[in-house]
């Protein structure tokens, strides 16, 4: 006999609207803490709660579709660290469709929720096929039919509210770290697109010193990951090309005061800088982000430009400054590479330097509501 729990479960299919509203909103506490209540019958809920994103009967001049909705995707949400509920959300063709169908829509109410579903879902390595997903983009997004380059369009242009009134699109950084893991998809973020001859790197650089928390912590994993492709590394160091170096230093960077020799020959973005500069009070993105200074140090052209730009005084101070060892032992790989003898030397072979730092993996950044 099936418990009242089991119950409430199946009421998510009711043929009457108000039900399944009533079913939805009280089973979101259970997504958490009973996740298994909705694996019965290989998966049956899930099957049901992915209709219901795109509910539609209206109550109270609202839609009973977004109240609905906004439960479902929650649960969804929370569901998707389990790896079968997972696997199923990736899988299903259908479902992604209407996903990102809906998050590009200006007048989406939900689009947040989606963001955050599709973060969950760019952990599965299934889903770095989105990269040939197609779709018609809206005229006020200002895309091209690349998914792809609709979120990267939602996500720069969507901040604060922007473009959709409802959301921000913070949570689309970790989509893009966790997409970055795939070396196909790292050629895509330092490829320029054709549609607006920019290249997508070099549009999200900038959210290194955001507001935003999740943002900041998206956009620096993206750009170490996009790093490890040694090949890139002229691209994403050269002042015509994508010039990630300022987006990575800046952060890290406190209101310090360097040697006026130092000082004249670091980069210009990081010669006036304001008394009150504070670098990323974040230590797991300050830690972040000089691992990507190791990886861009793999070559010896990198490793001299750093050199030639007093990183080094940076990364000492940040070793100072910051009281965290994960930090500190990063700023100390950093400065060994940085400090050594070069006599003799040619260049490393690629990935001999990458090797000694790990790739960020977001799987332990399941999002939750």
């Amino acid at each position: 006999m099936p418990t009242e729990l089991e119950e409430l479960v199946g009421f998510i299919a009711h043929a009457n609207p108000q039900i399944r509203l009533a079913a939805t909103e009280n089973l979101v506490p259970y997504s958490t803490a009973e996740p298994a209540v909705f694996k019965t019958e290989e998966l049956k809920p899930i099957k049901h709660l992915k209709l219901l994103v795109r509910d539609n009967p209206v109550l109270d001049g609202l839609t009973r579709a977004q109240k609905i909705a906004e439960h479902v995707l929650t649960i969804l949400i929370n569901l998707a660290g389990d790896p079968d509920v997972l696997k199923d959300l990736v899988n299903d063709d259908k479902f992604i469709g209407v996903v990102f169908d809906h998050i590009v829509s200006q007048e989406e109410p939900n689009a947040d929720l989606l963001a955050m579903l599709v973060a969950n879902m760019s952990k599965d390595d299934g889903f770095k096929t989105i990269l040939q997903r197609k779709q018609t983009a809206p005229d006020a997004l200002g895309s091209d039919d690349s998914i792809m380059n609709q979120l990267m369009d939602l996500f720069v242009k969507g901040q604060d509210g922007a473009y959709n009134k409802k959301a921000d699109y913070d949570y689309l950084a970790y989509v893009f770290a966790d997409l970055a893991k795939h070396p196909e998809i790292r050629q895509y973020f330092v490829t320029e697109q054709k549609y607006d001859q920019v290249i997508p790197l070099s549009k999200i650089g900038v959210f290194t010193e955001h507001k935003s928390d999740v943002r900041r912590k998206g956009v620096a994993s993206t750009i170490k990951n996009v790093a490890f492709d040694v090949g890139s590394h002229p691209q994403l160091l050269s002042d015509e090309g994508i010039n990630v170096l300022p987006y990575v230093l800046l952060p890290i960077t406190g209101n310090e005061e360097y040697d006026v020799e130092d000082t004249m020959e670091m980069l210009p973005d990081l010669q006036l800088l304001s008394p009150d500069k504070q670098r990323d009070s974040d230590k797991n993105n300050v830690q972040t982000h000089i691992e990507t200074l190791t990886l861009l140090t793999t070559t010896r052209e990198g490793r001299d430009l750093m050199r030639r730009v007093k990183v080094y005084p940076i990364i000492k101070e940040t070793h100072l400054r910051v009281d965290d060892e994960g930090v500190r032992e990063a700023c100390e790989r950093l400065v060994q590479v940085l400090m050594r003898d070069e006599e003799g030397e040619g260049e490393e072979k690629d990935g001999e330097t990458s090797s000694r730092v790990e790739e960020i993996d977001e799987d332990d950044d399941i999002v939750e509501v």
